[in-house]
């Protein structure tokens, strides 16, 4: 299983549309194939920063969803909403 977390910063006024665009493409994100979960979460000492905490079955199944039209579509209209670069960790057990 590979979990991975993107931090992105966005301007104040981007927010609304934010939430908006990650809540009309949660449920495509949740039934893509290898996609086991996703949440949205939100720094609690800064209202600019979200997170985005998914796990996927393997890397591949995360790389197909990357590199899927969906997604590029949706990153797409997301970064422009950024106040920084979006920041991205993929993780497997340490164990």
């Amino acid at each position: 299983m590979l979990t991975r977390i993107v931090k992105m910063e966005f301007k104040k006024e981007n927010i609304p549309d934010f939430k908006l665009l990650f809540n009309q493409a949660y449920p495509e994100i949740i039934k893509f194939e290898g996609c086991m979960s996703v949440q949205l979460m939100k720094d609690p000492e800064n209202e600019l920063v979200y997170f985005t905490y998914s796990k996927w079955e393997n890397e591949s199944s995360l790389e197909n969803y990357r590199s899927s039209a969906f997604f590029l579509a949706t990153w797409r209209k997301t970064k422009v909403l950024f106040s920084e670069k979006a920041i991205a960790f993929s993780m497997i057990d340490g164990n």
